[in-house]
């Protein structure tokens, strides 16, 4: 007897159901996490000298947690993370943050909703920032980006005042990424795993846009499904499952001290 056709819903609502249940997500404290990720970022080759930050909410009011000045990513250590005030006064650990997390504040005073930052100038990214080009959906590992990912066509130079804070979190909107245009991109994610994940799949998607111009014009994936593969790939459970799953990576990778 032949099977009937589901709908796709209902594949949807069982996946759902049982990555709830089989998948569980390692918990870490959020200097652990943040030190994962940039783990992560150093081992997809995002490093960038010591103009890559990272940033989460802290639980004190106009105050975040962020890496010490002076770090590359793929040296950090949960020790390595310092607590600090909207003026960059450290309340919590020994350093100085990176000046450039200043305008870190006005996306976060903008976005309740947004718990986390990166801002790094990746090769591929970078390219496409330098190329003044915005990010064009066209492939399936590419939808986490699609209509969420924001460009500013113009730099306001290094952002290390408040102008720059304005600028850049006005441009952002209520998008989960952004390319700065002669400059790099910047994730801002629900959690620091969004943040992350966010920021491996847009530097993947940046390459691929790139390789991929060398065979002529590119043709975004439909509006609707890109949409649908958009909310899919952004479950919580999908994220924490592959930040989950780099993390062990970073154990195993060469040149990276495990944690």
């Amino acid at each position: 007897m032949q099977n009937a056709l589901r709908d796709k819903s209902y594949f949807e609502n069982r996946v759902t159901q049982d990555m709830a249940r089989h998948l569980r997500p390692v918990e870490r404290s959020i200097p652990e996490t943040m030190a994962y990720a940039c783990r992560i970022l150093a081992m997809t080759d995002q490093e960038a000298g010591l103009a890559g930050q990272i940033s989460v909410r802290s639980v004190v009011p106009d105050a975040y947690w962020t890496l010490r000045f002076g770090l590359g990513f793929d040296e950090a250590t949960p020790e390595d993370f310092i607590e600090v005030d909207r003026d960059l006064n450290v309340l919590s650990g020994h350093g100085m943050a990176n000046p450039a997390t200043r305008f870190h504040l006005w996306v976060y005073q903008s976005r309740p909703d947004v718990h986390a930052i990166i801002h790094t100038h990746s090769p591929w990214a970078s390219a496409l920032a330098a190329a003044r080009q915005p990010l064009v959906i066209a492939q399936m590992d590419m939808t986490p980006l699609h209509e969420d990912c924001a460009f500013l066509p113009d730099w306001p130079g290094v952002p290390i005042a408040d102008q720059e804070g304005v600028i850049i979190s006005k441009a952002l909107g209520q998008k989960r990424a952004i390319i700065l245009a002669h400059h790099g991109y910047l994730t801002a994610g629900h959690s620091c795993e969004e943040a992350t994940y966010l920021s491996v799949y847009l530097e993947r998607a940046a390459r691929m846009q790139i390789r991929a111009q060398a065979f002529g014009p590119l043709t975004p994936v439909d509006d609707e499904l890109a949409r649908e593969a958009h909310d899919y790939l952004l479950k919580p459970s999908i994220v924490r499952a592959t930040f989950d799953y780099w993390a062990r990576q970073t154990q195993r990778a060469p040149g990276l001290p495990k944690l």
